[in-house]
């Protein structure tokens, strides 16, 4: 069984919190629960709850082993109005609710034995990503939704957005490659067709010596997101990168115990502590 982008996430996270020393995994908790409020949901950059947060927060605890109290997260969960979310909280909501049932055992066993559940239909939301219901990262996501709801996932076509050195650009038409769409188009295609190493040579070729990703070629630096989701593909298709990337992951680091953007930020949060983490645990 395929197994899905949920599962795939946790456990590469799983290896990065794995790899850490005691010390350095005393400092990642001490900062992923000064993130988190008195009701068990964390928080954004601004410091208000927020749910797309609260997934990293959640898959952070589960990946760290830290003990995760599921009826206290049912009661966050049921406030949350599903119907007034976009695409990408929704999925947010549905991810949670799988963390939640997963706080109770295994949460691979638990996804093996989940039976479908409904879900709204990709044209319902009104807001998705780049407005763009066929675009890769909007794809990408909806996949994930699939996946964790059982229901079956309709490829759809990408060629709109494949650019002349093979890679996938945010927008139909466009010539620039993006890493991040290039990344959630090749999980796509990976989740649906398989895992074909010849596929990822333009994402290979986009890696810097630094052992970091840019999101674009005329991005000024280096991202942690980019080169986390871009380690994170190569790694489901089975393939090294051409630099090592750990000196560039822990230059990231910071003494708070969160992972900072680029090396021109001084401040993280919880989705920067899962980039991090997850960069790690692709080495």
């Amino acid at each position: 069984m395929q197994r899905s982008i949920t599962i795939k996430l946790l456990q590469t996270l799983q290896r990065g919190c794995s790899s850490l020393g005691e010390e350095a995994r005393e400092l990642i908790v001490g900062f992923l629960l000064s993130q988190r409020t008195e009701r068990g949901a964390y928080v954004n950059k601004q410091g208000e709850e927020d749910l797309y947060y609260t997934t990293f927060g959640w898959l952070l605890e589960s990946a760290l082993g830290l003990r995760q109290d599921a009826e206290a997260m049912e009661r966050y969960l049921v406030e949350v109005d599903l119907e007034s979310l976009d695409l990408v909280h929704y999925a947010a909501a549905v991810r949670c609710r799988l963390l939640q049932r997963g706080a109770k055992g295994r949460l691979s066993l638990l996804w093996q034995a989940l039976q479908r559940t409904p879900t709204r239909e990709l044209e319902s939301f009104r807001s998705v990503p780049n407005n763009d219901r066929e675009a890769p990262y909007t794809q990408f996501i909806w996949m994930s939704l699939c996946e964790d709801t059982r229901n079956d996932y309709q490829p759809a076509a990408l060629d709109a957005y494949r650019t002349a050195d093979g890679g996938y650009a945010n927008v139909k038409g466009g010539k620039e490659m993006a890493t991040n769409a290039t990344a959630a188009a090749l999980m796509v295609v990976g989740q649906s067709e398989g895992y074909d190493a010849a596929r990822v040579s333009p994402l290979l070729e986009a890696q810097e010596p630094s052992g970091g990703f840019r999101a674009t070629s005329v991005a000024p630096i280096p991202d942690l997101l980019s080169t986390a989701t871009a380690l994170f593909v190569l790694n489901c298709y089975g393939v090294r990168p051409r630099y090592e990337a750990a000196d560039f992951v822990e230059a990231h680091w910071l003494e708070s115990g969160g992972f900072a953007a680029t090396l021109l930020d001084e401040k993280s949060d919880v989705e920067y502590l899962f980039y991090g983490l997850l960069a790690l645990g692709t080495l």
